[in-house]
């Protein structure tokens, strides 16, 4: 049996390499496992977002919309009348019920930035109960900060 050692004779040509170098790519591979594990617990906790600021533009509107606003105290207005939290549903199926059917209102909630998220879910939950889910939240035009 004879083997093909490389050999100052010849033509002056090198025998194929046939060896891969894994070297690099193990260190390459271990380098994306270090950032993965870093990054992956970033991922799941979040990231803090200021949502009242965006650059949304105006909505076009037919007819003049509800409005529901929420001050940094959590108290409720609808336009300009001051609503308690046992009589909102009531109000909110009154106002889905006067309007025409197939012309639901648009309604806007304003809330203020310092509120807590679980008051302003349990309004939006209230007009989903109410059956108006044409909801739009109103925020600053501008940059978000």
């Amino acid at each position: 049996m004879a083997m093909n050692l490389p050999s100052g004779r010849g033509r002056g040509r090198r025998a194929p390499m046939a060896d891969i170098n894994v070297t690099p790519m193990v260190d390459v591979m271990l380098v994306l496992l270090i950032i993965f594990m870093v990054t992956a617990p970033l991922m799941t906790a979040g990231v803090p977002v200021n949502l009242p600021d965006a650059r949304a533009k105006a909505l076009d509107q037919e007819q003049k919309p509800v409005e529901i606003s929420m001050d940094a105290t959590g108290a409720v207005f609808i336009d300009q009348d001051q609503i308690g939290e046992d009589a909102l549903p009531v109000r909110l199926a009154s106002i889905a019920a006067s309007r025409a059917v197939g012309n639901e209102p648009q309604v806007l909630l304003r809330a203020d930035r310092k509120l807590d998220y679980g008051r302003v879910m349990r309004v939006m939950g209230e007009l989903n109960r109410a059956g108006l889910n044409r909801v739009a939240l109103v925020t600053v035009e501008g940059t978000p900060n």
